[in-house]
């Protein structure tokens, strides 16, 4: 170790088996990306710009969308550009910074999921009691629990991969800085750092999950009892986007740091349908079968519309 000079800068190697093929996954990943912000700041102007929506779901789901806007621009914008023939290099603390973000802004949409859940427990078990539970107090703390956190989540993580050394190979087998491709560079024991940041990812990923789990055993049985075919119609309607939507999350959070795949070329594909695909589906889950959403987006691009043509 002491014969080697510290890395400054690290080599992204993008997704393996690519070569030739970098102009069409250029055109279908910005395609992608620029879906996602365009469907994620729709949502945002319509739960901003209708009174009927400015309710603690819609609080959420603008909170997710802000997110959601942000999380692919961590590793999507240095991947397009390397496709682009520009330099695969990042540079230390632009690693750490990518590494920083990206499990803060994906632990704060695992615990928005979790919140969501509570939510829809408390609007459809708690129907008349919903408004003093989920109050403007409880909804902004909760908000404000879960960045601090996911801030609290990210910078323990960061701190444990960048605190050991890294002065051998610098070529990170993927199109951006995460724990899996990173950590074995390191040239110390990175045993200690493996164990705890991955029981770290496990125990905050499972802790949501089994919370979710339990609000939803009991909106089904709430469900059940409901009489109404049209009411059980509607509970189960406002409560499938959300499940879409968190089965879309952990899918790809499984695959990578719980069971984590032996081919780099399935990592990275797993990486690209979280980092890119995901975050472009869900505005179009939460709006295709969303009614109030939609009424609100017409009126507001109406009302855009109208506004320049005057």
């Amino acid at each position: 170790m002491w014969n080697h000079t510290p890395v400054t800068e690290f080599l992204l190697m993008g997704i393996p088996y690519t070569k030739g093929l970098e102009n069409v996954f250029f055109v279908l990943f910005l395609a992608f990306y620029l879906l996602t912000l365009l469907g994620n700041l729709l949502i945002l102007l319509a739960i901003l710009t209708s009174s009927t929506l400015h309710t603690p779901m819609y609080f959420f789901l603008g909170n997710l969308s802000v997110f959601d806007t942000f999380f692919p621009s961590v590793g999507s914008p240095q991947m397009m550009l390397s496709l682009m023939g520009q330099s695969r290099t990042i540079s230390y603390q632009g690693c750490a910074c990518q590494l920083f973000f990206y499990h803060f802004l994906g632990c704060t949409e695992c615990f928005l999921y979790t919140v969501m859940a509570y939510d829809r427990f408390a609007a459809i078990c708690h129907p008349l009691r919903y408004t003093v539970i989920m109050n403007r107090r409880v909804c902004t703390v909760m908000t404000l629990g879960t960045w601090m956190g996911s801030c609290l989540h990210a910078s323990v993580l960061t701190f444990l991969i960048f605190k050991l050394p890294y002065c051998g190979p610098n070529e990170v087998d993927n199109f951006f800085c995460d724990i899996p491709v990173v950590l074995p560079l390191a040239c110390a024991d990175t045993s200690v750092a493996q164990t705890v940041s991955f029981t770290n990812v496990g125990v905050v990923a499972l802790l949501c999950f089994l919370l979710i789990l339990a609000s939803y055993t009991r909106i089904v049985i709430s469900i059940l009892k409901i009489s109404s075919p049209e009411g059980r119609r509607r509970a189960f309607s406002t409560c499938s986007a959300h499940l879409t939507s968190i089965l879309l999350f952990y899918g790809p959070v499984v695959l990578i740091y719980l069971w984590p795949a032996s081919s780099p070329w399935l990592d990275s594909v797993v990486q690209v349908l979280n980092n890119i695909v995901t975050p472009s589906l869900n505005p179009l889950i939460y709006t295709l079968r969303n009614k109030d959403v939609k009424l609100a987006l017409r009126k507001a691009l109406l009302r855009g519309v109208y506004t320049c043509g005057s």
